[in-house]
């Protein structure tokens, strides 16, 4: 930029609101982190916007004094350097003045007055290079710094910037819903009960066994309970990859199997739906038209049932939702609605009858597909076509305040897509000629084939997304310990979005800029998400080397660490309910200590499980239309001898059961010391901890102990 390009006036009217403040609008337009602090006017402030600077990967910035009298003199581009700095602030002579520091894109700045007062704006990593990486905890001190001391240009920085209430505002947080005040009266009785609560969970372990003991004897009784026990496994695999590839998700693996129980439960609701509409259409409800014409649209909109009553019950939790988190409360939905049709096949289809057979293995992508081999054709399985739908609601929803009500367009599309698979298989199964249309939109899209490719690109820009909105709220979210790796990349390709966005003619056409515009943001998202992702990563291995129990400990703050980032940028300065900041801090605090946060660990026992479906041979299982399969089975149970029945009634218990409960992280882990020494008295704590689908978490942190203790370097050594 020339030197004489631009008048101090010009800048300072684009971003600031008087000398000595920002102007609120520039503030709001990218959401920048905002942090006010006291510092004195000497070579370490110059130091600090010197590295501010090089955190975000610029060579120059641009340098003026603020005040009225200035304003027609010419904006300095200066190299980032403190001797540069220093020698443009003393040309403008030894009178203390106001003046601006700011990036060529006008992206980031620093206010400093000519007081003590200073205030810096932009993205996270400028923003710590002045205050620390825990800008929050800096904001608070600033805050009682300013009515500590009663200083009114401090008071009003304060009230300002969001740092302290104006007085007389009301402060109250909206009521919880149901679920949290479930939560908030769990955690009460753990601080208040302790003994109980552990009581209560050794009982829970030994029920678990129990419940796996009554399962084996019921295979044992009822020969078709081991196949539709292989379906379970192949749906527990699904979902746990599902989780897995889900890095940023605030929902733990636990809620997502008790989804997965209510989609099951939804087959006979969902059954008598489509009883209801198929009289309403005056349809044979066995027409095979109706598979096509009744089952489809029902089908596809009714297996949200479950996600209905889970927003009923815990609506403001929803508002903490992560765009992955649709993706992941649908797809367990959908999973749970197959899981029941295929159960109940596999309990009552006639043998002799072709039934197409869910597909997959261990080392399989999204397993559960459905193919009919004579037609080329494939149904990519309730779980995987529910999770599309729910994975660009999630993206419509979470990113509509940063990308614009245009992404309600994605799920129509995904909905149509979802409905034109299911379409076309169904009216296979049931001997229908698909129109010349449907066949040609659906060999275009690549005959069911291309859904679970769609589906994980989504998941990945589900993650992109959800790691940009959660940098949006490092102004409260407690930082991670040690160092984020990644940080000269991340800089690099921040510093190259500046270049390209300052350097961008202003004279195109406003669509080519919008593409410009997003070509340059692109690898800073890609870089900044990465980032995350390792980080995390790190300090989960940090505190595997810990043990099992600062790794149980890390898990949940890590969960609740993302929820309370998403709350909070999603929320956008509006009152809502997110985990306690102070309470989030001081576990983060504890990890530093600690070292801890992970993956999930059910990933290790659900691999296991799918060992056992590498490929099935096609043969009984998958139903294709809800209503028939319900009666079908329905007949099936009322002609089992009196024996039979009760013990298939004991099975699916139990089988509900160990899937509802018994899979979230423990929370108190047994002392082996303790246990050597005193089994009585932990063998509570050690049924508690090693319930089944608690397993394999004790398994991770286990393997963890192989880890040298050095490990934890990592953190201080990422770059």
């Amino acid at each position: 930029m020339d030197q004489q390009a631009m008048l101090t006036r010009d800048l300072v009217l684009r971003i600031c609101a008087t000398a000595t403040e920002f102007d609120l609008d520039w503030i709001e337009f990218d959401r920048k982190i905002v942090a006010p602090f006291t510092a004195a006017r000497d070579t370490s402030l110059i130091e600090r916007i010197t590295a501010a600077a090089a955190a975000v990967g610029v060579d120059h910035v641009l340098i003026c004094r603020t005040r009225s009298e200035y304003a027609y003199e010419p904006v300095i581009q200066v190299r980032a350097a403190t001797s540069s700095l220093i020698g443009v602030i003393r040309s403008w002579g030894d009178t203390p003045t106001d003046f601006l520091v700011c990036l060529e894109d006008l992206s980031a700045a620093v206010l400093v007055t000519a007081d003590e007062l200073t205030v810096a704006a932009g993205p996270a990593d400028y923003v710590a290079a002045f205050v620390g990486d825990d800008i929050g905890r800096a904001r608070a001190e600033f805050a009682e710094t300013a009515h500590t001391r009663n200083d009114p240009e401090l008071l009003q920085a304060a009230v300002r910037y969001g740092c302290l209430d104006p007085a007389g505002r009301d402060k109250r947080k909206p009521r919880g819903d149901v679920g949290e005040r479930v939560s908030a009266w769990g955690e009460a009785l753990r601080d208040r009960s302790p003994r109980s609560v552990a009581r209560a969970r050794a009982v829970r372990g030994a029920w678990g066994w129990i419940a796996l003991l009554l399962l084996a004897l019921a295979a044992l009784v009822v020969p078709a309970i081991p196949t539709a026990l292989t379906a379970v496994a192949l749906t527990v695999w699904l979902l746990a990859q599902l989780a897995w590839l889900a890095r940023s998700r605030t929902l733990s693996f636990a809620a997502l199997l008790r989804l997965t129980v209510l989609g099951a439960l939804a087959l006979g609701p969902i059954a008598f739906l489509e009883l209801a509409v198929a009289a309403l259409l005056r349809l044979d409800p066995f027409d095979p038209l109706a598979s096509v014409a009744v089952a489809v649209p029902v089908e596809e909109v009714a297996k949200f049932l479950p996600f209905l009553v889970f927003w009923l019950v815990a609506r403001r939790r929803m508002r903490r939702f992560a765009a992955v988190d649709y993706l992941l409360a649908a797809a367990a939905c959908g999973a749970g609605f197959q899981l029941a049709e295929t159960v109940a096949t596999v309990l009552s289809a006639d043998e002799t009858a072709f039934h197409p057979l869910p597909q997959g293995g261990a080392f399989t992508l999204f397993p559960g597909w459905l193919e009919i081999p004579w037609a080329d054709i494939r149904f990519s399985g309730h779980a995987v076509t529910t999770g599309l739908v729910g994975a660009t609601l999630g993206i419509a929803v979470v990113g509509r305040r940063l990308y614009g009500a245009k992404l309600w367009l994605l799920p129509p599309l995904a909905l149509g897509a979802a409905a034109l698979e299911h379409l076309t298989f169904n009216a296979l199964l049931a001997g229908l000629e698909p129109t010349a249309l449907t066949a040609t939109v659906f060999a275009l899209y690549g005959n069911g084939a291309a859904t679970r490719w769609l589906l994980l690109l989504f998941l990945v820009c589900g993650v992109l997304l959800d790691y940009r909105m959660q940098r949006l709220a490092a102004h409260t979210t407690p930082p991670l310990p040690g160092k984020a790796p990644l940080r000269r990349l991340a800089a690099q390709a921040y510093g190259r979005a500046v270049w390209y966005r300052s350097h961008l003619p202003g004279d195109i056409a406003p669509l080519f800029r919008r593409i410009a515009l997003a070509w340059a943001r692109l690898p800073v998202t890609l870089v900044e998400a990465a980032a995350a992702i390792l980080h995390e990563y790190t300090v989960q291995l940090a505190a595997a080397s810990r043990g099992p129990t600062a790794l149980c400990t890390a898990w949940r703050v890590l969960r609740r660490r993302r929820e309370h980032a998403m709350g909070v940028a999603r929320a956008a300065g509006q009152p809502t309910r997110v985990p306690d900041r102070d309470k989030l801090a001081a576990e983060a605090d504890g990890l530093l200590v600690r070292l801890g946060l992970a993956t999930p660990a059910a990933l290790a026992v659900c691999a296991a499980a799918a060992a056992v479906v590498d490929s099935l041979d096609p043969g009984v299982l998958g139903g294709a239309y809800a209503l028939p399969t319900l009666l079908a089975v329905t007949a099936w149970f009322t002609a089992l001898p009196t024996a039979d029945a009760v013990w298939v009634l004991v099975g699916a218990g139990a089988l509900v059961s160990l899937l509802a409960s018994g899979w979230s992280v423990p929370r108190d882990q047994p002392n082996p010391r303790r246990f050597l020494r005193t089994p009585r008295a932990t063998i509570g704590a050690v049924l508690g901890a090693a319930a089944p689908g608690r397993l394999p978490y004790a398994a991770v942190g286990m393997l963890g102990l192989l880890l040298p203790k050095s490990t934890a370097r990592l953190l201080v050594r990422s770059r």
